[in-house]
């Protein structure tokens, strides 16, 4: 019997149904719009309820930066740091109490470095404490309509509080750009310079995918690796959010999927179902998952962090694949492949460029600046020399850490002091670094391996091998937590 050829209408048919049906290959939150209306591309997950991570740090950036915009202060407004921020759990600048810098740096070395003590510099800042910044930030969430998203710290360390979704954080970044055109240039920094140190952005779309333009990666063990990215094509600005990805590689190549297929699709939308706005779309009533196991398992073989970028190509390579579900169907079926596979692409190294100066002390420029960056550089030398044999482990990967490092660490201790926070849902202990001072951490770090720098006498040869305990801290001597 001779069954008649489906037409057109009947495939199209198909393929729609395929994206109409919801999936979940796995605990992973996508979202996909358009900056300029709002339009939503693709939601999987969208709007159950996510920890954020440090991509709570757009949204101290956004109170921080309006506050400058409002004249409540300046860019060059010196800001000092205390010692609840030293007190904080890397990734960390590690400046000892006292040290005073401009919000311009400290917004550069968050956003850059995801830097959790320069977060609670900006938070006391404009805040006056933690606790005052986090109600603004509350506050500001409730105006943008985050319906889904509280906060109580300023940096996404592990606390039972801190929720988003990926429709909140949508909503958030768009409201970035259309309200902070001028300071744009926060989210899309490519690198960092303090003293002879560089640090390169954590988010590696940024110098890598064409037109990448924002905005800022988190992970602790709860929420896995998380991105809020955009990248703008032919004057079309998408924004992508990936909450929950396996690895750091895996969250940029996810959301450079996501990326490609939003900018092709562009002349087949009217084949989509509408998904109305990133504003409408209906939120989820349920707990947010922890996924302390599956990242922070006895089964790694390496401490997470922020900064994972490990080998998931094998099983991230394609770009039809991958747990994307009807999206990827349609995708695979209707547009072009594109010339670079993801994964190939963020396997080559970040395009040229830079690295922007930060420093502490005020504002400078010229002879001035350069004499400030000579004498960060010099604040740095004993610290490096106290690595002694480790130094090299050390200068390895010495912007690695992020705020599930001490996290990881901390995750079989039990939690003494939660800083009025509830935090062991969530993952481990924000705190147990945080209660250690930074001056304590030198003789815990190094007990009894040098025994004869111990003394005085053996100075001239062993003190670098034994810094005082009050200088340490100086310049990050364990950003790996």
């Amino acid at each position: 019997m001779h069954l008649p050829r489906p037409s057109l209408k009947w495939i199209l048919a198909v393929a729609m149904l395929a994206i109409a049906t919801p999936q979940m290959a796995q605990a992973e939150a996508l979202l996909v719009v358009e900056a300029d209306s709002g339009k939503v591309l693709q939601a999987d997950n969208a709007t159950i309820p996510w920890y954020p991570a440090s991509v709570t740090k757009i949204m101290t950036a956004y109170v921080t930066l309006k506050a400058v915009k409002d004249g409540r202060l300046t860019l060059d407004t010196l800001l000092t740091v205390s010692p609840t921020a030293a007190s904080q759990s890397p990734s960390k600048m590690g400046f000892r109490p006292g040290t005073q810098l401009t919000v311009d740096n400290a917004l550069k070395m968050m956003m850059v470095k995801s830097a959790n003590d320069m977060a609670v510099v900006l938070a006391e800042g404009v805040g006056g404490s933690i606790d005052g910044f986090s109600a603004i930030m509350n506050d500001t969430a409730k105006k943008l309509g985050m319906t889904q998203t509280s906060y109580v710290n300023p940096n996404g360390l592990p606390a039972d509080g801190q929720i988003t979704s990926a429709r909140d954080l949508g909503i958030l970044a768009r409201a970035f750009l259309r309200d902070l055109p001028e300071y744009e240039y926060f989210v899309h920094i490519p690198a960092i310079r303090f003293g002879k140190r560089v640090t390169g952005n954590f988010n590696k779309l940024i110098g890598r995918y064409p037109g990448a333009d924002g905005f800022k990666t988190g992970f602790i063990c709860a929420s896995g690796y998380n991105l809020v990215a955009s990248a703008t094509r032919n004057g079309r600005r998408l924004i992508a959010v990936v909450l929950g990805a396996t690895s750091g590689r895996m969250r940029a190549i996810r959301a450079a999927q996501l990326l490609d297929r939003g900018f092709a699709n562009n002349g087949l939308a009217w084949l989509r179902p509408s998904l109305g706005t990133v504003d409408n779309l209906v939120p989820v009533d349920a707990s947010p998952p922890n996924l302390r196991d599956e990242m922070c398992g006895p089964h790694r073989k390496r401490p997470a962090s922020d900064d994972d970028a490990e080998d998931t190509v094998a099983s991230a390579g394609s770009s039809s694949t991958n747990g994307d579900g009807g999206v990827s169907f349609f995708a695979s079926g209707l547009q072009a492949a594109m010339p670079t596979k993801p994964a190939d692409m963020l396997a080559q190294p970040a395009a040229a460029s830079e690295p922007v100066v930060v420093y502490t002390g005020p504002t400078k420029t010229g002879a001035a600046l350069i004499a400030a960056v000579e004498a960060d550089t010099e604040k740095m030398q004993p610290v490096k020399r106290a690595k002694g044999k480790h130094s090299r482990v050390a200068g390895k990967k010495p912007d690695a850490a992020d705020d599930a490092k001490a996290d990881a660490k901390g995750a079989s201790k039990s939690d003494s002091k939660p800083a009025a926070k509830p935090v062991r849902h969530a993952n481990a202990k924000p705190d147990a670094a945080a209660a250690k001072t930074a001056a304590d951490k030198p003789a815990a770090a190094k007990p009894a391996g040098k025994p004869a720098a111990a003394k005085p006498a053996a100075k001239p040869k062993t003190a670098a091998d034994k810094p005082k305990a009050a200088d340490k801290p100086k310049a990050d001597a364990k950003p790996a937590g």
